[in-house]
């Protein structure tokens, strides 16, 4: 199995540190780790962040020939900054060198050569990557979105047209909430709003993450339910990217939903309770974390 993963790559800013991420690239790395053949679309500036960048990249063993290098544009940057539960809060440059992934004849064959593709909506925020992704998505096979509403980096038009061209769309429940007003959903229950946005979205595959609340699927036609695991949270980079790739992981691989989106929680949990969007877990350590937590 391939799963080609498009759009940003960064260095997430803390007060105190900086590390390398980007959802692409964290979903990627997750993906890998699972046993799955995985590569990242994406570009950085011709500068010392970008380098750094490449060379984490290798050392991971991720392929370098999807990585374009801009020699207009730094390699991007994002500020995070961390409330009193260490839930994070972005501020994403803008313009940097992910904005302006060019369309080649390579990015074209590694998508039509995966599984699926991965995208997030942030990734598309720019005319250059914008137009690269949409005749990226007319080749693949099964279309993947991360919803991210990370404001003022969206608009309506895009956002809905990007829903309507995909096969399975994941976001949080605030973002869930900000599409149906964005759609005139006016349902109550979380059950309900789901439905309504896949029948709009014309999707039978969404699933919804809750924070510490766990997530719910919704899965050709069957709800599924997770209400999380008790973790301190240290920081929740990364962990919505990890819950995707192992979500997406499992479902691609025949696991039962159930069993896919409970293994999702749990490494989603595993993730913010570690400092870093990119900790590393074995199989057994899923396992065995999934077997000794004692849901909400």
């Amino acid at each position: 199995m391939k799963i080609t993963c498009f759009g940003e790559v960064l260095w997430d800013i803390f007060p105190k540190h900086k590390k390398i991420g980007g959802a692409p690239l964290n979903v990627a790395l997750r993906l890998k780790s699972m046993g799955i053949d995985s590569c990242v679309v994406s570009r950085v500036g011709d500068d010392d962040l970008g380098k750094d960048i490449m060379k984490y990249v290798a050392e991971r063993q991720l392929p370098l020939d999807t990585f374009q290098i801009d020699h207009q544009y730094k390699t991007g940057e994002v500020e995070v900054t961390l409330d009193e539960e260490n839930t994070a809060t972005y501020n994403i440059n803008h313009p940097v060198a992910w904005d302006f992934i060019e369309y080649t004849e390579e990015v074209i064959q590694v998508v039509a050569q995966s599984d699926a593709i991965i995208f997030g909506s942030l990734a598309s925020r720019n005319e250059t990557s914008r137009a690269t992704l949409l005749r990226a998505l007319d080749k693949a096979k099964f279309k993947i979105l991360d919803v991210n509403l990370r404001p003022p980096h969206y608009d309506a038009e895009l956002l809905l047209e990007l829903m309507k061209n995909t096969d399975f769309i994941k976001l949080n429940d605030e973002e869930l909430d900000e599409i149906c007003t964005i759609f005139k959903i006016e349902e109550k229950s979380i059950e309900n709003k789901i439905k309504a946005v896949a029948k709009h979205c014309d999707t039978d595959q969404i699933c919804i993450t809750k924070g510490g609340k766990g997530a719910i699927l919704w899965y050709k036609g069957t709800f599924y339910h997770n209400e999380g695991y008790k973790i301190k949270v240290v920081d929740t980079v990364g962990a919505g990217d990890s819950f995707l790739a192992t979500l997406i992981s499992g479902l691609l691989q025949q696991e039962t939903p159930q069993v896919a989106i409970d293994n999702a929680c749990a490494v989603g949990a595993m993730v913010a309770a570690r400092e870093g969007a990119n900790p590393v877990f074995s199989t057994s350590e899923i396992r065995n974390f999934v077997r000794s937590q004692v849901k909400y």
